[in-house]
């Protein structure tokens, strides 16, 4: 902006509210361009011992013009300036000195803010930055303040407060540039923002930097913010807190942390710290990785209870500054530490064929369950090396001391069964699914059902997706089991679960007869289900679907088969079978969506089963389950890893060999199932994914039984307030909270956020805490928080103040009163001032 420019600015913005404006120039050095300055429409007369003609002219001839009357020189004072009426009906005197129409553009009339625009000459050169500082002043504002919003001007802010301005630069010295800092300094302000930094944080320096203060201020966190002490201490300690919890600075700490973590050598003696204070330091990610690796070495060694290492990670996941960069880590520790006190404490052995099923439905399931979710979090973790040796301890103990010996265990009762399925009594028969869960429910015509199918969705996987569906509101569910076919493999299965009264392979094995019709593909399928009013579809056209096409689909139809292969797709394959547990992982999250998507086209019946399960292990087969024989016989119409089909099938002590009608089949192909879990050798296919054998992974089948209702089913847990007292006598409070009740799938965790309110002002920092212990105990669900009072909590003294529990609003980024309690601030001392 020009000078001519702004004074023409300044003397419109009188003449809007003025018509005759007096401009003194004491040296005269406008009056050569004085035209230029002057509004469109506004007549200029010049001063020159002709005031009592002004005078006529504008208060009697014309008194409708605007006019400037300009003198030039000294001017009279007191009687003798004959306009002196003029001045004082018109408003004061217009004068084009610099720092006059600065204090007339910011509105402030303080005579000291001369000193202040001398000061920071280049600040207020700079019409913006004027402008911007306008538009953050108020009338009330002293010097203090004044700079304070220059400083956030200059870096492009309107926050001025001493943590926002913080806020800022720590952001831009993690990024690696210094243009606001640089910007401060230019203008004059760096001196003005040591110094309150030195008034409020404490932080001294002969020549203090931005670096300095990072590494100043993470050396305070690291001894912890003696905030008894100081209250420089405690505004420090609010603030760092704030800028860790704040989404717009977390980042940015934490790549400031990592300099400073390498600077103070912090790494060198992190082996030394005490694991009681171990575990609650989060000031540095390596405090996370030396917790991860003693939380490791606690449960290859056995040297840490289960109970406190899941005590621990439950704490870090509540409290820790890095946990979200280690999640998959700890889920993978979660697991082990499980998995490995339930494989020792397992009892393998069993008296029957029905108690081997009922025991693995209800108990030993868990352990492939754990299995699959350590090895797919150690598969995912971008920090595998301390999970290293957790891995093959996992490893060996699954293998050798859980999945062998259960499938040696198993194979007795197999040994012993003369016709499938006759000695399982608490366990239905996968191919009764049809009759035992569709046709009961559908047979009064008034009541439909949809079937998913998911391929090679085992039990323990049909477990979690029950849990799953229990945490979405108005489903229920659960899971019951059933005693799949065998050979357990797919067409098998998939015929076994269509409405039929035989099953029978084909001449060749496949495909399966159903009634003998053949059951494989869409159109086979659908011509089966068209007897009893159904339809099948493949899940990936049905999610593709429009919703009115999908309710159309539903309404028009009594029955609906959705055929589902993410787990057996990715599982069957050499090249992919390593990622079979991330397949499972992605098929619950695309089955709790297809299980969505049917709710919402008016689906209330839902049963989520599959063909059959599977047998994995991550590591190399050990030799001795290698099968050193292959099945013999007449005919060998297939071989697989796991099963063989034939005519004329011989004996062999490797192998258990079944009739057709030991089996439940028609037709004169015999089954041979190799024992236990051994394989077959078979060239060029994978080892770790198999199925089509009698194990109880293979062979226990899930139903997840769904149903939508209308009624709230899901709640997030109670938390209650446990004050010790209801004065605060000091700066800082901690207030005890109770989680009244275990999370459950249907009883889902809570987050909330605590804080100190003076009616509607906050003056506490505010921490934010998730309520999600799983404990049956009472004393495991405690939580502690602890709350420091800001300098706004001064006003509150001797007065009441309430501690308040505030929950998201759902679907946005507001927060909303849960719970609180009164307190009174019974103080002897205030808190240092901000900006």
């Amino acid at each position: 902006m020009s000078k001519s420019s702004s004074i023409q600015d300044h003397l419109r913005e009188r003449f809007a509210d003025y018509r005759i404006i007096v401009w003194h120039d004491p040296d005269g050095s406008y009056r050569t361009d004085l035209q230029s300055y002057v509004p469109d429409g506004v007549t200029v007369i010049q001063i020159a011992n002709n005031e009592f003609a002004i005078k006529h002219r504008v208060l009697r001839e014309d008194t409708t013009t605007q006019f400037l009357l300009y003198r030039s020189g000294p001017g009279a004072e007191g009687p003798g300036n004959w306009l002196l009426d003029v001045e004082l009906a018109y408003g004061p005197v217009f004068t084009a000195d610099r720092r006059a129409l600065i204090r007339a553009e910011l509105g402030v009339d303080d005579p000291a803010v001369d000193a202040l625009i001398a000061e920071h000459t280049s600040f207020f050169a700079d019409p913006k930055l004027v402008g911007n500082l306008k538009e953050l002043l108020f009338p009330s504002d002293d010097l203090v303040m004044v700079r304070a919003k220059m400083c956030a001007v200059v870096i492009g802010q309107k926050e001025h407060s001493l943590s926002e301005l913080t806020r800022t630069l720590l952001i831009e010295q993690a990024k690696g540039i210094s243009s606001g800092y640089a910007a401060v300094a230019k203008n004059g302000l760096a001196e003005f923002h040591w110094d309150g930094a030195e008034r409020i944080y404490g932080y001294s320096s002969k020549a203090p930097t931005i670096q300095g203060f990072v590494l100043w201020m993470f050396q305070q966190a690291r001894a912890g913010f003696d905030v008894t002490s100081s209250n420089a201490a405690r505004n420090l300690a609010i603030d760092f807190r704030s800028f860790r919890d704040s989404k717009r600075s977390a980042s940015a700490i934490k790549a400031l942390a990592g300099k400073a973590e390498q600077d103070l050598g912090y790494q060198e003696h992190i082996a030394e710290i005490e694991w009681t204070s171990l575990k609650e330091a989060d000031i540095f990610e390596a405090d996370e990785r030396e917790v991860i690796r003693r939380l490791v070495d606690g449960v290859v060694n056995q040297t840490m209870p289960h109970r406190e290492t899941l005590e621990t990670i439950t704490t870090r996941r509540r409290d820790s500054f890095w946990f979200e960069d280690y999640t998959t880590v700890y889920e993978a520790l979660a697991a082990a530490a499980e998995l490995l006190p339930t494989i020792r404490a397992a009892r393998l052995d069993f008296n029957s064929f029905d108690e081997g099923l009922t025991r693995y439905r209800d108990e030993l399931f868990r352990a492939d369950q754990l299995y699959r979710q350590f090895t797919h979090a150690y598969q995912t973790a971008e920090f595998k090396q301390p999970l290293h040796d957790l891995a093959e301890r996992v490893e060996a103990a699954y293998v050798t001391n859980f999945l062998a010996p259960l499938g040696m265990s198993w194979q007795q009762q197999v040994d012993m069964v003369d016709r499938w399925g006759t000695h399982a009594r608490d366990v239905t028969a996968q191919s009764s699914f049809y009759w035992n869960y569709i046709a009961k429910l559908t047979k009064s015509g008034t009541k439909k059902a949809v079937v998913v199918i998911s391929d090679a969705m085992r039990y323990e996987v049909g477990k979690e997706l029950e849990s799953k569906i229990l945490g979405l509101d108005k489903f229920d569910a659960k899971t019951d089991a059933m005693l799949g076919v065998l050979p357990s493999y797919t067409q098998l299965g998939m015929a076994a679960l269509l409405p039929h009264k035989t099953l029978a392979h084909s001449p060749d094995g496949d495909p399966v007869l159903v009634d003998g019709i053949k059951s494989d593909g869409s159109a086979n399928r659908n011509s089966i289900l068209g007897a009893v009013g159904g339809a099948a579809i493949q899940a990936k056209d049905y999610v593709e679907m429009k919703p009115g096409e999908r309710r159309e689909l539903y309404s028009s139809h009594q029955v609906l088969y959705v055929y589902h292969d993410t787990i057996d797709a990715t599982g069957d394959n050499a090249k992919s079978e390593h990622r079979t547990f991330a397949a499972a992982a992605e098929a619950l999250d695309q089955l709790v969506d297809i299980v969505k998507k049917l709710a919402s086209a008016n689906a209330t019946n839902i049963f989520v089963t599959a063909d059959h399960g599977f047998l994995y292990q991550r590591s190399k087969l050990a030799p001795q389950f290698n099968l050193t024989v292959k099945p013999q016989g007449d005919q060998i119409v297939a071989e697989k890893r796991r099963y063989a089909l034939g005519r004329g099938l011989k004996e062999n002590a490797a192998f258990r060999t079944f009739q057709p009608e030991q089996l439940g089949l028609s037709g004169d192909l015999e089954v041979q199932i190799p024992n236990s879990i051994h394989r077959i050798v078979k060239p060029g296919a994978g080892f770790q994914f198999v199925h089509g054998g009698a194990s109880l992974q293979e062979i226990v089948v899930p139903v997840v039984v769904i149903k939508k209702g209308r009624s709230t089913t899901v709640e997030p847990v109670n938390v209650d307030i446990h004050p010790e007292s209801d004065k605060i006598t000091t700066g800082q409070i901690v207030v005890k909270l109770y989680q009244s009740m275990q999370v459950e799938p249907q009883r889902t965790a809570r987050r909330l956020r605590a804080g100190l309110y003076f009616g509607e002002q906050l003056i506490s920092n505010e921490q934010e805490t998730v309520f999600d212990s799983e404990s049956p105990e009472g004393r495991d669900r405690f939580q502690s928080v602890r709350l420091l009072l800001s300098k706004d909590a001064d006003a509150a003294n001797n007065q009441g103040v309430e501690f308040r529990l505030m929950e998201p609003i759902e679907g946005t980024d507001q927060w909303k009163k849960y719970k609180s309690v009164p307190y009174t601030i019974k103080r002897s001392f205030t808190t240092d001032f901000d900006f």
